[in-house]
């Protein structure tokens, strides 16, 4: 006997408090019927009306939109981007938030995910409980750092391009994204339209002119001729191979980090702040404080950063290793790291490669993998190459948190952790954590 499925709450509206940040670019509140509501648009301690945007009756929780603010927060501020609001663009979460607030509101996340999935308090963690603006980044209340060098943009069906409304698939026709970097707003690509085209990407390079766009077609869309406001690369997306391919131009850009000049090709990854790579690296080798002769890996190495700035430090006496399961970042890395022969990079999953390589110590280890973590089979092979020092560096607190215990178990504890707001305007953050061995 078929039961009728729960009448949907989308489009009701309750009158609620707002409790605390969540991790998701969202706070906490609860309606009359108990029910949890994840809220966008909100701040703790407000009152708002909030509209149900997913759920249904009985749900253990709801997803919500704050569309009236009654009793407003002091960190509150009118979104400086036309774009931003309930049902609009969901690029950004904090558009709402003073530049403060929003590095309080992250360090209130960290915070919740290394006590609930860490055991971990801040103090434990070696944290001071901060999250550090990038150089430059301080702005003024109302205002917007343009920081992001790499956009994507979806497409409508008019060929207008826009960003993605918040988990959904419709787009949001933008004429100017305020985090988008100078450089990649000068492109002009959201003046002219895309015709046959789902997506285009726009890369910036940083300490280089270079300039790209990476094209995805429609099913069976031609490409159009490329006209925009400054010299650029056009890549495509395959539609039945999803490689990108070549139109014009090279098919990689250079980036400036660390004392090098990185080749990063095919549309790969790079950091998006522009001045993330730097600050980044800067965190590592200060906590590792890499010595001459040191063995060090380097897992989900990308194009090479962490083992260049590694093997300058570790000298001729010393070796480093790199690991990366993508084929093009590792052709890469081999190049932009051809001068170092004491550099060694394979291609394969860190969990696959590594108990392959026979290793069996390692004096430093720099991990920085993608958002779901490196996971427990991973670290307990780390720790078990017993190193002096392991950096982590991580994109997502929850899968820090989770790997943070992982390695608990495993004897390292972390000695020194720092957070970066990389991500200006979005709930995202970059950390550094140091570990060691327990005393």
């Amino acid at each position: 006997m078929q039961t009728e499925p729960a009448p949907s709450l989308v489009g009701q509206e309750y009158e609620v408090e707002i409790g605390p940040v969540a991790h998701g670019g969202h706070c906490l509140a609860r309606n009359e019927a108990g029910q949890v509501l994840f809220v966008r648009h909100a701040l703790p301690g407000e009152r708002v009306v909030v509209r149900v945007t997913e759920g249904e009756e009985g749900a253990r929780y709801l997803r919500a939109d704050a569309v009236r603010v009654l009793t407003a927060s002091k960190d509150r501020v009118e979104a400086p981007c036309p774009f931003a609001g309930p049902g609009r663009c969901g690029g950004c979460d904090w558009q709402h938030a003073a530049p403060g607030a929003q590095r309080r509101l992250k360090a209130a996340v960290l915070t919740e995910q290394l006590a609930r999935l860490a055991g971990l308090t801040p103090e434990q963690a070696g944290w001071d409980g901060t999250v550090e603006p990038a150089p430059g980044d301080k702005v003024a209340k109302g205002e917007v750092p343009a920081w992001r060098t790499r956009v994507q943009y979806a497409v409508d069906a008019e060929g207008r391009a826009g960003l993605r409304r918040h988990r959904s698939h419709d787009v949001e026709v933008v004429d100017h994204c305020m985090i988008a970097a100078p450089e990649v707003s000068e492109l002009g690509v959201e003046a002219r339209t895309w015709p046959q085209m789902a997506a285009v990407e726009a890369i910036a390079a940083t300490g280089s002119s270079d300039r790209q766009v990476v094209l995805t077609p429609r099913p069976g869309g031609r490409l159009p001729i490329v006209e925009l406001d400054r010299p650029v690369s056009v890549l495509r997306i395959g539609e039945r191979d999803h490689a990108v391919h070549r139109v014009h131009g090279r098919d990689f850009v250079r980036e400036r980090a660390a004392g090098r000049t990185w080749r990063v090709g095919d549309g790969g990854f790079w950091q998006v702040h522009p001045k993330a790579a730097d600050l980044l690296v800067e965190a590592v080798m200060q906590g590792l404080m890499p010595r001459k002769g040191d063995m060090a890996l380097d897992l989900y190495c990308g194009v090479g950063l962490f083992a260049g700035a590694l093997a300058e430090r570790v000298g001729e006496s010393g070796a480093v290793l790199g690991i990366e399961s993508g084929k093009r970042a590792v052709q890469d890395a081999r190049h932009n790291l051809q001068d170092l022969p004491r550099v060694r990079i394979e291609q394969g999953k860190v969990d696959h490669v590594l108990p392959r390589t026979g290793i069996t110590e390692a004096d430093l280890v720099v991990l920085d993998p993608p958002r779901t973590g490196a996971r427990r089979p991973t670290v307990q092979h780390l720790a078990g190459l017993t190193p002096r020092r392991i950096a982590y560096v991580a994109c997502d607190p929850a899968a820090l948190a989770r790997d943070l215990a992982y390695f608990a178990e495993s004897g390292y504890h972390p000695v020194r952790l720092r957070a970066f707001d990389l991500f200006p305007m979005t709930h995202h953050m970059e950390c550094v954590a140091i570990l060691e061995p327990a005393k």
